[in-house]
């Protein structure tokens, strides 16, 4: 039965631990892996964690541990997966605008190849053949999600072949005999409405007529988990029954059976996470009540780099008054957290949490201000365990070369 993570766990993990410290509920994390297989269990459905969300190791394990694949970005992820035991037959490798030879290298290591450029495709057909299977990844011009920033899918996005490209896919494949496994697409995130995976779906299933032996149609992710109390996620479980009776019939007709695979990462880590910072300054001006805290976009950028809203909450004075703050940082730039924020009244060295901080929070940290990077700790089974110390004054010299 899951439980949440309670004030008095996070304030023993700061405690312990120290600030700023990113925390990780394991148990939160199988919540929505088991949500999303149950979802889909009609069919059969592979997740694939898209780790760039979080790559802590512990975290890898933890989620092979519940069976789940692992999707990667860069060469780098492909070899923390294989780090945290997955077999390369579960790891899936989609890069964009990568140079030639990491594709060439995870190749050497046996995964699943995703190739989302016609050069790529060409190049991969005359070195391979049809020897290698290879995914293809389709931009299917279907704009998901609120922020264009986090949509993948219109036509201007980077990332896929333009399906009105279909024509010269077809010439590349048919040239160079390349074996065409799987068709990828992925359309954004922050997804309420599931019938933008089913238009999603439609297009796949239209792609998919040109290709005769496919094993594998993969609809990315974009799961919506909700940031504010009034935000809803994702009806995972409708969506599992529409997408199962669709792609039951386009089987029918397509004639052999095809593997459906998803790969969330905010789905599956969001939620678990709590980032917890002390309470430095609280600075009134003529326009605000300013709440300085001991971090800043080097730790958490989402609200700067994506307008991302995050809850946040005063752990230590959790029944104070309500009032308005502007929630800043300790950064020499404008890195403002949260303007106009009701909280219940903060003081100077008070506790206060941001939650669903588990998904590319630390993930995008930096050591900017030569700041540095925080603690992040897991709780599982209601203990806590670091899983990454924080950074030390050295770590900032690391790799730095006295050359003059």
């Amino acid at each position: 039965m899951y439980e949440p993570i309670t004030n008095e766990q996070l304030i023993a993990a700061a405690r312990e631990f120290g600030t700023p410290t990113y925390v990780y509920h394991a148990e939160k994390i199988a919540q929505q892996y088991n949500k999303l297989k149950d979802a889909f269990k009609g069919h059969p459905t592979r997740i694939f964690y898209a780790c760039k969300a979080l790559t802590n190791i512990n975290v890898l394990k933890y989620l092979k541990s519940l069976g789940s694949s692992i999707d990667c970005v860069s060469i780098y992820e492909v070899k923390l997966a294989l780090k945290a035991g997955f077999e390369p037959k579960d790891i899936l490798f989609t890069p964009n605008c990568v140079d030639f030879d990491e594709i060439i290298q995870g190749t050497e290591l046996g995964v699943n190849i995703n190739i989302d450029n016609i050069s790529i495709l060409e190049l991969f057909g005359h070195k391979f053949g049809g020897s290698y299977p290879i995914c293809i990844r389709i931009n299917p011009h279907i704009e998901a999600g609120g922020n264009y920033k986090i949509s993948t899918g219109h036509i201007d996005s980077k990332f896929g072949i333009s399906i009105h490209q279909m024509r010269h896919i077809e010439r590349v494949v048919k040239t160079t005999k390349l074996n065409v496994k799987g068709l990828h697409m992925h359309t954004g995130s922050e997804i309420k409405d599931a019938a933008v995976f089913l238009r999603g779906l439609e297009v796949m299933f239209e792609i998919a007529r040109h290709f005769d032996s496919l094993e594998y149609l993969d609809l990315g992710s974009g799961f919506k988990v909700p940031y504010r109390d009034d935000e809803i996620e994702t009806d995972v479980d409708t969506l599992g029954k529409q997408l199962t009776d669709a792609v039951k019939e386009f089987e029918t007709e397509y004639g052999r059976p095809l593997e459906i695979w998803f790969e969330p990462g905010k789905y599956l880590v969001s939620e678990s996470g709590s980032f917890i910072v002390k309470t430095n300054v609280i600075k009134q001006t003529p326009a605000t009540v300013f709440v300085g805290v001991n971090s800043g976009f080097n730790h958490l950028i989402r609200p700067m780099f994506y307008d991302a809203y995050h809850k946040i909450s005063n752990i230590s004075n959790p029944n104070g008054v309500k009032r308005i703050y502007t929630v800043v940082g300790n950064i020499c730039e404008t890195d403002t957290f949260a303007w106009d924020r009701v909280l219940n009244e903060v003081r100077e060295n008070d506790l206060l949490v941001f939650h669903n901080a588990g998904a590319y929070c630390f993930e995008m940290s930096s050591n900017f201000n030569s700041r540095l990077k925080p603690a992040e700790v897991m709780i599982k089974d209601g203990k806590a365990f670091l899983i990454r110390e924080r950074d030390e004054f050295e770590d900032l010299l690391r790799n730095q070369v006295e050359a003059l």
